[in-house]
């Protein structure tokens, strides 16, 4: 479900080649991050810096200067300002993703799949993605676009912080990202302004919590073996 694009290559995150160089969110300490206890594992002294992609410089290479051309020159034909619509380009591991500012994301949408020399005619689905340290945008929705016509791939990504998980539904741009909102919200709490029913779908209605953001307790069944329990992973021995 989760598509992460964070870098974790221990304390050093080089920028990939032509980008303005990576956005450290967060250094993570130990390997399983619980805590209250003494380490016995070995791995406390482990120390990795988790970092997403910076924005990427012209020319970009492959098909890729041609979309950002065509998509930046529509927006400005409907009189909205690109700068404003596109926070920033990623080209990274080979694969191109615009960022999109969440109250244009409906525009953007409908111009890639609209657009003749674009054509973004099929969207495979919507991935959520929780980074606790991205400050104000903790929530990510990451949405996955393919061109049939033209035999192109490309990535949009929105976020939104924990205090107003509110990003804009494109059932109407693309019906089949209808369950997969669904699935977003029920496990990350994005929630779709504008889906015709944005229910849960994998877990119980009146479930508390949603399980695959990362501050989310692991839980787990207590084992008892004789007579000693075994308590949930995150409430065993620290590791960090």
């Amino acid at each position: 479900m989760s598509d992460d694009p964070a870098v974790e290559n221990g304390n050093n995150v080089p920028a990939p080649r032509g980008t303005a160089g990576p956005e450290v969110i967060r250094v993570r300490k130990g390997m399983f991050g619980a805590g209250g206890g003494g380490d016995t594992s070995g791995y406390g002294g482990l120390v990795r810096t988790v970092a997403l992609p910076g924005a990427s410089v012209r020319p970009y290479g492959s098909y890729f200067d041609e979309v950002a051309d065509e998509l930046e020159g529509a927006l400005e034909e409907q009189g909205l300002v690109p700068g404003n619509a596109i926070e920033k380009t990623v080209v990274d591991r080979g694969e191109l993703t615009f960022h999109i500012a969440r109250e244009h994301l409906v525009q953007v949408a409908s111009t890639l799949r609209d657009d003749p020399a674009l054509r973004f005619e099929l969207c495979t689905g919507v991935s959520g993605v929780h980074f606790p340290g991205d400050k104000g945008r903790e929530l990510h929705a990451v949405y996955h676009l393919r061109s049939i016509t033209h035999g192109r791939v490309v990535r949009l990504e929105v976020s939104a912080p924990n205090g107003d998980p509110h990003v804009p539904s494109l059932v109407a741009v693309y019906p089949t990202n209808d369950w997969h909102e669904r699935e977003t919200y029920d496990f990350f709490g994005l929630i779709f302004d504008g889906h015709p029913a944005l229910t849960r779908i994998m877990m119980p209605d009146d479930w508390q919590g949603f399980p695959q953001r990362k501050d989310y307790p692991l839980g787990g069944i207590p084992v008892e073996y004789k007579g000693a329990q075994i308590p949930a992973p995150d409430q065993r021995r620290s590791y960090s």
